[in-house]
């Protein structure tokens, strides 16, 4: 057996180039381990570690960035980038309008106008009416091709800004944050909760990682990713746990490099006001078809009645043939007249120039259709943190050893007024159960990498003298249960340094608090948690939560050695102690609630936090009134069908909601209610709210990549201020909608009824000579115009407020966006 592997291993040669290169395996054989998931390879060279050497990096500093090393990693590896389509020419565009049946119906009849003419007339006097409609045809071409042309540009430039992900690596031993397209094989990246694989890699270590495969193999069962099973692939998401990977292959060398090479641009699709319009344009069409053929037969029937009676049906002069081409030319003019093709036009050229301003504005729209849709949102489901808050947490308050603190001069004489045993225990709670990192960056400084909550939790064990690395390399990680908005609790198990093992478990305040029999005292001895104490601490709870703080609880328990193999104990913990963490509003919040309510838009907060700490949030930005209700999700799932409907309306605050609470709000108010509902989130269980909404808002700095990839517009200020943006945005567009409507249909219906009332009443329809001037107004002015006033209504929405825009009626878009 050793033999064949020998034989096996000394098979592979290593290319030349790549050896010159200065490594030891070339990206051929990295992709095809990985993809094939051969194990037995990954043996022959040398596991883990040694495909780590073969690829001159370290698993725990990661590769170096001196000056040419990258250059070459990157010419022998290649680069984690998309091979993307060709993008059409601005030629194909005009190719495409010309394709248009109504204008190849023109094109024949110019010409047949030329030829005739000039028999007949001579040139120049006979050409004039046949180059007419040749340079009207080649002005509506010009501007349909080239609305169309600069279109494609902006789509491709959306799809280069959804492309813009940040993701966690270690290089030059520093911890850092880079974008996924500049990642090359040998990168040590750190995947989290919500994050998608940046690219194929091999694991190196983590706890529980659970990887969503179904993108790439359809299989909806998640994947568990360890020592055992170690290969990661591009493209599929985070589901649960944390780890690190070795990129092994990046961009179209990874399997989902190969899917996405085979997927078009973006863009394409139509949206519902677009095939609404589409729908709208054939039936007019049809109409001004009728009238087309009736005028048509009316103007001809004098020339043709009088040929029969003459009897000479049979002989036809040029001068005949040139006036029957004239008649049929006014019939398809009336047709081009008639058809308003610029109305599915006129929402692409608004809907595109309203996307680019909106990416101004901050707002990244991943779907076309949800830049209408914004425009008649009626309810607002906003989460708390970082949407409505800034999402800069510090500890401000807490509660150790049966004490109230507070904490606005340095924390280092705290220390001193607590027992040691608390602090210590505090510490290495704080220090060991959290989903942070103290790292060192490139100035030297130290710097806190993970959640605004762990990260003021980190900052303030570290002003109480506490050593992060220290107390990683104390005690050991055996087991970690990560943080997830279902159990809201996090639980870490630690073989301690003496012997045996401990759970630190954090998490929801009174959950947590539930969870302890027992207490750390004020002499820092272990108590039992009597009725009394468990009250005051309830009560401490409550006060902080009043004051607006986030509260989260800490405790702790002891393991016995065979424990650690089993599910970590959810009872029997020691109290250690409450912190309070305050997360002001963010600046402008209150006023752009005031701004929903007024133009008819309802806003309700869905959060995971206390409810005490939600109501009191709400009423800072305005969004909880004297006659609004607030409840628990726990109170939410118990009410029946019929007392959702009497609670609905009112309800103003849903606290301690899960994600399948807010899925089920979604789907009430867009079902019983009849609602168009936008809705944010920022984590992977946010994802099936997201995509049940009408409109889906993720939000780009805390949002995961599985919520962004399930929303249909990416906020990437976080702000509350920027989703009231795009709802102004939204009616924006229904606005210039609906005035170009009215423009269109009153010059198409006034010239079909000129042109047909004329050939009716006078035999005579409007000379001949003003057919080019009539497609030109007809086809080319309504574009001009409705870019004019999208431009217009650019500058108002700046200096307007939302419920400007309604037309007096606080919810009219959203009638229009039903009966359009």
């Amino acid at each position: 057996m050793c033999s064949g592997l020998s034989l096996q291993s000394s098979q592979y040669v290593v290319p030349e180039d790549v050896r010159a290169a200065g490594f030891q395996i070339d990206a051929d054989e990295l992709t095809s381990i990985v993809e094939s998931r051969d194990t037995e390879r990954l043996t022959e060279h040398g596991q883990l570690d040694g495909i780590a050497d073969k690829l001159a990096t370290s698993l725990t500093d990661g590769i170096s960035t001196r000056e040419g090393l990258l250059g070459q990693r990157q010419e022998i590896y290649g680069v984690n980038k998309f091979a993307e389509s060709e993008p059409r020419s601005f030629w194909e565009f005009v190719w495409d309008a010309l394709q248009d049946t109504t204008l190849i119906i023109l094109a024949a009849c110019a010409f047949v106008s030329l030829t005739v003419g000039i028999a007949t007339e001579g040139w120049p006097n006979g050409s004039h009416d046949g180059i007419g409609i040749f340079a009207s045809i080649i002005l509506v071409v010009s501007v349909t091709a080239t609305s169309d042309y600069q279109q494609s540009l902006q789509f491709r430039d959306l799809d280069k800004e959804k492309r813009k992900i940040l993701v966690q690596v270690t290089r030059d031993g520093f911890r850092q944050r880079t974008l996924i397209d500049d990642l090359l094989p040998g990168d040590v990246v750190h995947l989290a909760v919500g994050d998608q694989v940046p690219a194929d890699g091999v694991f190196i270590s983590g706890f529980s990682l659970l990887l969503d495969e179904s993108s790439l193999t359809g299989e909806s069962e998640p994947v568990d990713v360890n020592e055992d099973k170690p290969f990661l692939s591009s493209g599929t998401k985070v589901l649960d746990g944390s780890g690190q990977m070795l990129v092994t292959a990046v961009g179209m060398r990874t399997q989902w490099g190969k899917l996405m090479a085979a997927l078009t641009e973006g863009g394409n699709d139509e949206t519902p006001l677009q095939v609404k319009l589409s729908g709208v344009a054939n039936i007019i069409g049809k109409i001004g078809l009728f009238f087309a053929v009736l005028t048509f037969i009316v103007l001809s029937q004098e020339l043709i009645g009088q040929k029969y009676h003459d009897g000479l049906l049979l002989s036809w002069s040029g001068d005949d043939v040139l006036e029957i081409l004239n008649h049929f030319a006014v019939a398809v003019t009336i047709v081009v007249v008639a058809v308003p093709e610029g109305l599915p036009l006129a929402v692409t050229l608004s809907l595109a120039y309203a996307m680019e301003k909106m990416m101004n504005d901050k707002a990244l729209v991943r779907q076309l259709a949800a830049c209408e849709t914004m425009g008649s949102a009626t309810v607002i489901c906003s989460d708390k943190t970082g949407t409505l808050t800034s999402n800069r947490m510090t500890v401000v308050k807490a509660c150790i050893c049966g004490n109230t603190l507070e904490f606005n001069d340095p924390l280092s004489s705290l220390s001193s007024e607590l027992p040691e045993v608390a602090v210590e225990t505090l510490l290495e709670s704080i220090l060991t159960n959290t989903g942070g990192e103290v790292v060192i960056d490139q100035n030297g400084k130290q710097d806190i990498i993970g959640t605004p909550t762990e990260t003021a939790l980190l900052e303030f064990a570290l002003s109480l003298g506490g050593n992060y690395k220290q107390k990683r390399q104390e005690s050991k990680i055996v087991k970690v249960e990560p943080f997830n908005s279902v159990k809201k609790r996090m639980t870490v198990i630690l073989e301690l340094p003496g012997g045996g093992y401990r759970a630190h478990c954090k998490g929801a305040a009174e959950i947590v608090l539930a969870a302890c029999d027992k207490f750390i005292d004020g002499s820092g001895s272990v108590v039992p948690l009597d009725k009394k104490t468990a009250n005051l601490l309830n009560d401490t709870i409550e006060t902080f939560s009043s004051e607006a703080l986030r509260t989260l609880c800490l405790a702790y328990r002891g393991l016995e050695d065979g424990s650690t193999q089993e599910e970590i104990p959810l009872q029997g913990y020691t109290f250690i102690g409450i912190v309070g963490i305050k997360d002001p509003v963010r600046l402008g919040v209150r006023e752009s609630v005031a701004s929903c309510r007024s133009a008819g838009i309802a806003v309700k907060m869905v959060t995971g936090d206390n409810i005490n700490t939600a109501k009191a949030i709400a009423r800072e930005c305005g969004i909880l009134t004297d006659g609004g209700l607030a409840i628990e999700g726990a109170e939410f799932r118990e009410k029946t069908p019929e007392e959702l409907l009497e609670l609905i309306p009112k309800m103003q605050v849903l606290a301690r909601s899960s994600p399948l609470d807010k899925l089920a709000l979604v789907k009430y108010l867009r079902t019983t209610s009849n609602e168009v509902v936008a809705v944010t989130g920022d984590g992977t269980n946010d994802a099936p709210a997201l995509r049940e909404a009408d409109i889906g808002l993720a939000m780009g700095i805390a949002g995961t990549e599985v919520a962004k990839e399930s929303a249909d517009v990416v906020i990437l200020d976080d702000n509350f201020s920027t989703i009231v943006t795009v709802a102004k945005w939204g009616r924006s567009v229904y606005v210039n909608i609906q005035k170009f409507v009215q423009f269109q249909l009153t010059v198409n219906i006034v010239a079909l009824l000129v042109n047909f009332s004329s050939a009716c009443f006078t035999g005579i329809p409007y000379p001949q000579d003003c057919l080019p001037m009539i497609l030109l107004v007809s086809t080319c002015l309504p574009s001009h115009g409705l870019l004019t006033h999208a431009r217009r209504c650019a500058a108002d929405s700046r200096s307007t407020s939302l419920g400007e825009h309604d037309h007096g009626h606080p919810r009219c878009t959203s009638t229009c966006h039903r009966t359009t």
